[in-house]
């Protein structure tokens, strides 16, 4: 692990200790109470005290000092431009249905990182595999207690795990057991890969995390993912129908196994295996805490209500709007849409974009590049193009580097993004008043 880099300042909360200070963004602090943090998780740690001195250097290099007195554990108003200051901790596997190893030229850069830090797993929700933890990352994750983590465990019988991550690998049980009796929860994540690790494979690997419960808190069954740039060459099967029914309903069999044992429903299917089966997605009560959302499980259902607190954007002129989805979830948007539209001018159209940049069997709106985005929405068609904001990253724009102004510009119409039914509802409203329309 290589030393820590002085962190750079991105923002800087108004009022908050920071500002009072002169803290500005482009400076970069070196120091906490005499300590260089690693991360962000050791630079709250450090900062949490009531008397606090940094050294901190400007854009120009120039190095002071400042002391902050506050009350214990206020947060200094400090946002980084990156969340790790010593280097992330990277993947050593070789998992032949590796998402990053399917990824074309000329995307974003971060995107090629395989990233496998716990602490990018415990800030963000990340999936790490636990195959490169050392006894001081152990013994930090506890000091720390960085819980819950989110582990991709795939499979726990040694020999299925030797194909799948392509090389022999350290125990999950094992690391997960050891860390479970300090405190440590995990929800894990089963990538299933037709004729690799389904059928008795899956079915042992959920009952040895189960038996791990409470430390595990959930598994996440998802389909692999395959892009039409993965190497031709590797036996990596995708779930079809069929099988996603099956799944399905094996996953509703332990549910109500373990409801009843444990007491929480523990294995939960994603999103796309419901709609891959063509099956009902479940009421809000059987994803409990909606535990892996940012894993595709459970969004679907959390669109699905929230459709009943949508509520018609009334226009004075008529105002044509494009909402922007992957194919997975057309007619969900398309529902949306006319919740929107009802009794009003407004005329909304759920445009479900063929995803060329990955091939056909992603579906997902998250997935979507900006160029693929304007051949579906076409030129001069809509007064305004709403699209997901899980496709966009603010600095970065869409998966493919396309930006907001270059989509906006490719359209000829005003790009707003929106994360939910209502989100896009506000956007709408927004619109609407800023163009004098309602």
């Amino acid at each position: 692990m290589r030393r820590p880099s002085p962190a750079r300042v991105e923002s800087v909360q108004p009022e908050s200790p920071a500002a009072r200070t002169g803290i500005a963004p482009g400076d970069r602090v070196v120091t906490v109470n005499s300590r260089a943090p690693r991360d962000y998780i050791e630079y709250r740690y450090l900062a949490a005290e009531p008397e606090v001195r940094l050294v901190v250097t400007d854009v120009a290099g120039r190095r002071r000092r400042v002391l902050i007195e506050k009350p214990v554990d206020e947060d200094l108003g400090i946002r980084f431009t990156e969340d790790v200051f010593d280097g992330i901790r990277t993947c050593g596997n070789r998992c032949e249905f590796c998402f990053v190893a399917q990824l074309p030229k000329g995307l974003r850069p971060a995107l090629y990182v395989r990233d496998d830090d716990y602490r990018l797993s415990f800030l963000h929700g990340n999936f790490v595999t636990l195959t490169n933890l050392t006894a001081a990352d152990r013994a930090r994750i506890v000091k720390y207690h960085l819980s819950p983590l989110y582990v991709s465990v795939h499979a726990t019988e040694p020999e299925v795990r030797t194909q799948l991550f392509g090389r022999e690998t350290p125990d999950p049980l094992a690391e997960m057991r050891w860390l479970s009796a300090r405190g440590i929860e995990f929800h894990a994540q089963l990538v299933v890969c037709r004729g690799a690790n389904d059928g008795a494979h899956l079915e042992r690997t959920v009952r040895d995390l189960a038996a791990l419960h409470p430390g595990v808190t959930s598994v996440g069954v998802v389909p692999v993912g395959l892009t039409r740039h993965r190497d031709a060459s590797l036996e990596v099967r995708r779930v079809k129908p069929p099988q996603a029914r099956r799944l399905v309903e094996r996953v509703h069999e332990w549910q109500r196994e373990f409801q009843a044992s444990l007491g929480t429903r523990l294995v939960f299917a994603a999103d796309e295996l419901y709609l891959l089966a063509h099956e009902a997605i479940p009421r809000r009560e059987a994803y409990e805490g909606f535990w892996q959302l940012g894993n595709g499980i459970g969004g679907v259902r959390r669109f699905m209500d929230e459709l009943g607190r949508v509520r018609p954007v009334k226009v004075k002129r008529p105002l044509r709007a494009a909402l922007v989805t992957g194919r997975a979830t057309e007619e969900f948007v398309r529902i949306l849409a006319a919740h929107l539209e009802l009794g009003s001018r407004l005329r909304a159209t759920a445009v479900g974009v063929p995803n060329a940049l990955f091939g056909r069997l992603v579906t997902v709106a998250g997935l979507l590049a900006g160029r693929d985005i304007a051949r579906a929405v076409g030129r001069q068609r809509y007064d305004v193009v709403v699209v997901p904001a899980l496709a966009v990253r603010e600095s970065e724009g869409f998966i493919d580097g396309m930006a907001l102004s270059e989509l906006e510009r490719a359209v000829g119409a005003p790009v707003v993004t929106a994360g939910s039914p209502l989100e896009a509802a506000r956007a709408l409203r927004a619109f609407a008043r800023s163009r004098r329309l309602s």
